[in-house]
């Protein structure tokens, strides 16, 4: 089984998907105004966002017979933190190559 990390990061592995991110980036939208312009179909970026809010990057919220996405900081945060540890790792191999010298 993935880890929630893993899954996050396989999510922002598609093309399509990260355009979603970025389309929502400027606030809440329904499914129909995210799949405007995409070459892709309707119901095929229902998936992607299902996939997306499966990995907590997206929460949907009913506004009567629509459901409006949006970002998920909470999701966002957690992965933050674990590319954080990333780059602290780097960090502290950068300053002890230099404490080599």
């Amino acid at each position: 089984m993935k880890t929630y990390e893993q899954q996050q990061l396989d999510a922002l592995g598609d093309v399509t998907r990260r355009l979603l991110l970025e389309r929502l980036r400027r606030g809440p939208l329904p499914v129909g105004e995210l799949a405007r312009g995409l070459t892709v179909s309707r119901p095929a970026v229902s998936q992607h966002l299902r996939v997306l809010k499966e990995a907590k990057l997206v929460r949907d919220e009913a506004a009567g017979a629509r459901r409006y996405y949006s970002l998920d900081p909470k999701g966002f945060e957690a992965l933050r933190k674990y590319l954080d540890n990333f780059w602290g790792e780097a960090l502290e191999a950068f300053q002890a190559k230099v404490e080599e010298k």
